[in-house]
């Protein structure tokens, strides 16, 4: 792993903090809709978690606004000591570039694009030159079990290959946290498995992960959960003790 990634070795570090979050969305004719509802929570350095909820809890709405994608209506929200809640887009633009990695249900890759080229997609935005894009990018693909593959193009592998191919992006910057949303959604029980495994791996690595899910046995691979239910935290634990809570209430 990187020099930046070992260096991130703190494990008591706070590294997310969110305070009263709450975030609205205003529609035509006055109406208005709570999707977050004063949600507080923390996140150390190297912790892997997940944010767990049914369709339409507001965990998507939850993870868009961690990851910068988004800002809260109102609430504090800290990533690694500093408030960016109501920062404007070109810094959010510049944190995500610089310590967030997402990962996302659909690969969103460039599909008449090299893997390669799919992958050192975000180095370009830095400046970086053609030959160490790709440099780089090989190197990714090894970490990731895809060495040989760079001058392939996305449709030419399968589906859990090209979720590998995400995730060699999503670390090309050496983010210090990895955003997954339901990263799992379109692949079969084997090759879900394995991208599991895969973050598992890189969280050992001292990657923080961020996992949103609505799937219990996707969940069970982060030892902590946040469940949101309704716009509202409602759980915040170890993922084993929630298990054991719900088979209680179902006896």
């Amino acid at each position: 792993m990187t020099q930046q990634l070992q260096q991130s070795s703190d494990r008591h570090q706070i590294v997310i903090e969110v305070k009263n979050l709450c975030k609205t969305y205003f529609m035509a004719g006055g109406l208005s809709q709570n999707v977050l509802k004063n949600i507080s929570f923390q996140i150390k350095n190297g912790e892997f978690v997940s944010i767990m909820g049914h369709s339409g809890s507001g965990k998507s709405t939850l993870m868009n606004i961690l990851g910068c994608l988004d800002r809260p209506t109102s609430g504090d929200y800290f990533l690694d000591g500093e408030n960016v809640a109501q920062k404007d887009d070109t810094a959010l633009a510049h944190i995500r570039g610089e310590k967030i990695g997402f990962v996302f249900q659909n690969f969103n890759l460039l599909m008449k694009r090299t893997i390669a080229d799919n992958v050192s997609l975000p180095l370009i935005y830095r400046n970086i030159g053609e030959a160490e894009r790709r440099e780089r990018a090989v190197k990714m693909l090894e970490q990731v079990g895809l060495s040989g593959y760079e001058d392939r193009l996305p449709t030419q592998i399968s589906g859990g290959m090209q979720q590998r191919v995400a995730i060699a992006r999503a670390l090309i910057n050496n983010p210090a946290i990895l955003f997954a949303d339901e990263p799992t959604g379109n692949l079969d029980t084997q090759t879900s498995d394995e991208i599991m495994h895969l973050f598992c791996q890189l969280n050992r690595q001292g990657i923080t992960v961020v996992l949103v899910t609505h799937e219990d046995d996707v969940a069970d691979y982060a030892p902590r959960m946040i469940k949101i239910s309704d716009g509202r935290k409602e759980f915040d634990g170890l993922r084993a003790d929630y298990v054991k809570t719900a088979q209680k209430e179902q006896e």
